[in-house]
């Protein structure tokens, strides 16, 4: 068994992609445990210069290869296996929140990787936000997630529930008010203005915000559309627009 055989056994997280592996070496490299390139990768020093200040080992392959062990996923010449997402305790997740006034983004049985990923790259992007999922009938955090994340994992703090209703509810008793995004039947996003220290629910694109926990919501939020489209937004999308406008009321009520 060659040396790179012997390096990819096992079940590590990768990620894929220059942005990703350039930002999991600049915010979080201790996480990382290998490193493979092509042999032409145009990021090469860069890797390299990172890599032996870490300790961290590195692999050249060639096209081929890369291509065989990734599994036909366009990695950009460069694949990096790192330690498994780790999920922060919801009670931290909370406490964090409060003391450093971010707004708490909880995703009711969201199960696309890719919403997530978008997700979680725009309020890493927008920053001040933190996320919370479910344990059953939702997403977690993946290689797939983390691919289309694109690096923002390493900026926002998850958390992962067993009951996602109970989690609002601590919230609440925290001081969160609570928001929904729903399709209609909402204040419009245009109209409205957010409570703060806040927290967002967001539905699945199929389902929307589940009742048992629409109950809890102290305002819902509509996005507006074009009455004949007969069309909506992608959860990621709707959630990037809806993160925008409470950062941006924030930023002005900070500003007065």
């Amino acid at each position: 068994m060659s040396v790179i055989q012997s390096s990819l056994r096992g079940n590590n997280m990768r990620l894929y992609g220059k942005n990703p592996v350039i930002e999991r070496l600049r915010s979080n490299p201790t996480t990382i445990k290998k490193i493979f390139i092509e042999d032409n990768f145009s990021e090469a020093s860069y890797i390299h210069q990172k890599a032996k200040k870490w300790g961290i080992s590195v692999f050249i392959i060639t096209r081929a290869r890369m291509i065989k062990i990734a599994r036909n996923i366009n990695t950009q010449g460069i694949l990096v296996e790192v330690d498994d997402f780790v999920y922060t305790p919801y009670d931290e997740l909370l406490e964090d929140a409060r003391d450093k006034h971010k707004c708490i983004l909880f995703l009711d049985e969201l199960n696309d990787p890719q919403n997530l990923g978008g997700i979680i790259r725009s309020v890493a992007c927008l920053g001040k936000f933190s996320i919370v999922l479910p344990t059953h009938d939702s997403v977690s955090v993946t290689d797939a997630v983390l691919r289309v994340a694109s690096g923002g994992d390493n900026y926002v703090k998850i958390a992962r529930v067993s009951n996602l209703t109970n989690a609002i509810k601590s919230a609440k008793d925290s001081d969160f008010e609570i928001a929904g995004a729903v399709v209609e039947g909402g204040e419009s996003l245009i109209d409205v203005t957010f409570p703060y220290p806040l927290g967002l629910v967001v539905g699945s694109e199929q389902k929307g915000i589940r009742e048992v926990i629409r109950k809890h919501l102290d305002l819902q939020v509509t996005i507006p559309m074009a009455a004949a489209s007969g069309l909506s937004y992608n959860v990621t999308h709707a959630t990037t627009m809806f993160c925008y406008e409470i950062t941006r009321q924030k930023k002005l009520r900070e500003k007065k």
